[in-house]
């Protein structure tokens, strides 16, 4: 069986690229989600905004966290997050959620 789906990005946006890194911009309005993605690269995630965030695994991750999580954000956390996981992230609080995410190539 071939796996058909197909894979947002990491972030909303890219703001940069090189040879050695990704930079992603992730901005969800409450209640809203990103797209289905898979994390290729190790990666830094970086809390700047909001307040509760959630992470819905699909059944295949790779990811140590394989059910759904949800946590009080820490703007100015960082985080280093293995490769492998296919997620959603859904902003479940009720303020604007943002981060950066650093993926290292």
């Amino acid at each position: 069986m071939t796996d058909e789906r197909v894979f947002g990005g990491v972030g909303s946006k890219l703001v940069f690229s090189n040879d050695r890194v990704l930079v992603w911009e992730l901005t969800l309005a409450p209640g809203a989600e990103s797209l289905v993605h898979r994390h290729d690269h190790d990666h830094l995630l970086i809390q700047i905004a909001g307040d509760r965030i959630a992470v819905v695994p699909e059944p295949d991750t790779q990811s140590r966290f394989k059910d759904y999580l949800e946590a009080d954000v820490r703007p100015g956390e960082v985080a280093f997050v293995r490769r492998g996981g296919i997620e959603t992230a859904r902003n479940v609080g009720s303020e604007l959620y943002r981060e950066i995410i650093v993926e290292l190539i």
